[in-house]
């Protein structure tokens, strides 16, 4: 099956009157067509089928084709609130205090914030005014529908479709992601007989298929030049999944923040474990039912896809826009410090509470796999509970930051 028959109708009718697509593009109709876009397209099922979870949950979720973090246990949430508090009370208990987060999904992460930065603190409760940035649809609705007890009279909080919304430094507070960089659309890299050659998307036959060709945009080269020049190399046969479009977002990010801080979880690596050689057939996956695949042109629009963050290039734009290093750790290492073992000793060991959150410290899996970056700008470098425990790598990030100017 090759999709959602509007959405492959769209894409084949784009690639015969224009010639192939970039995988860039192709990706971006995948998701984000403004019709028929996997993240986009109001839920297929009738009403009376619609889950109890909110207008999302048949693609996020337990019953959905994939699951996030903030799905498995409220604790990265709690853990976050707990580290924004901290913030606050850095940045001198500003009013108001803004929350942006950028890409909320279903709403769960946001809505779990919001209750733990209740019980933790009064005061900022009392002055938090919490952004959220959705150009889905859909996604909005379900946010709306969840966050409803934060969006009566006394709301404090508020939607946006960009973040070209906001004016220059308007924010004082903190910028807030998760799992939202992996789901930026990529432009594939293939490298035959020692050239980057990219990867392309035709119909032929009645189906999609791919061509190699030259790199589509300056920007691009300059990306492959960069990691080049740094010794990042791809080897013969290589395929490397290269985020582009993170770089304007960090350029915007970094604009709309006058003081504060940014957080970005998402699952990646550096730039040189990501284009290393055990990972020369790239990361993108594509999740539809639980299940994983590597084949990204069946069930086009019907399944989710992503690729792992390049944490070197985040460090690296931010630097060139006023955003500091404050630190680099991976998610285990981040729950730790914020105390999640004295979490862990309210619950019945064994319990499904119990395992979730060990699932979320898992050194093989999600709490490995999973990095937090945080910078800061406008203050001096400040010294944050989530960043106590260094992992290994944690140093190298400087280094990575500091070559890969950009």
């Amino acid at each position: 099956m090759l999709g959602h028959p509007n959405l492959v109708a769209d894409i084949v009718r784009e690639i015969q009157v224009s010639g192939p697509i970039s995988f860039a593009r192709f990706m971006e109709l995948a998701l984000y067509h403004p019709a028929f876009g996997y993240y986009m397209r109001f839920s297929d099922k009738p009403d009376a089928e619609q889950p109890a979870g909110g207008l999302g949950e048949d693609r996020i979720g337990w019953s959905g084709d994939y699951y996030t973090s903030c799905d498995v246990s409220p604790i990265l949430a709690n853990c976050v609130a707990k580290q924004i508090v901290q913030m606050d009370a850095l940045l001198g208990q500003p009013d108001p205090f803004t929350v942006v987060e950028m890409g909320a999904g279903k709403g769960v992460f946001a809505r779990d914030v919001l209750t733990a930065c209740r019980t933790l603190s009064d005061s900022v409760a009392t002055r938090l005014h919490y952004v959220l940035i959705e150009r889905s649809p859909m996604m909005q609705a379900s946010q709306q529908q969840l966050l409803a007890p934060w969006n009566g009279e006394q709301s404090c909080v508020a939607w946006m479709g960009s973040l070209a919304e906001l004016p220059t430094e308007h924010i004082e507070g903190v910028l807030l992601s998760n799992e939202l960089v992996d789901a930026f659309p990529v432009h594939r890299i293939r490298v035959a007989d020692g050239e980057p050659r990219e990867v392309w998307v035709d119909y032929v036959d009645g189906r999609l298929c791919e061509r190699l060709q030259p790199c589509s945009t300056l920007e691009l080269q300059n990306y492959l030049q960069r990691l080049d020049a740094h010794n990042v190399v791809l080897a013969e046969g290589a395929c490397a999944d290269i985020n582009v479009q993170a770089i304007p977002w960090m350029k915007d990010v970094a604009r709309v923040l006058r003081r504060g801080f940014v957080m970005t979880i998402d699952y990646g690596h550096l730039a040189h474990d990501l284009y290393g050689p055990e990972r020369k057939k790239g990361t993108l996956l594509c999740y539809y039912h639980q299940m994983a695949s590597e084949d990204p042109y069946q069930l086009v629009g019907l399944q989710d896809m992503t690729a792992h963050v390049d944490f070197s290039t985040l460090a690296a734009v931010g630097e060139g826009e006023g955003l500091h290093v404050t630190g680099f750790t991976n998610q285990m290492s981040f729950l730790t410090s914020l105390g999640v073992e004295r979490m862990l000793e309210s619950l019945e060991p064994g319990s499904a509470e119990f395992q979730s959150v060990l699932q979320l410290l898992r050194p093989n899996g999600m709490g490995s796999t999973f990095k937090v970056l945080i910078q800061h700008k406008g203050l001096g470098k400040p010294d944050l509970d989530g960043l106590r425990f260094k992992p290994f790598f944690a140093s190298a990030l400087a280094t990575s930051a500091d070559g890969l100017t950009v």
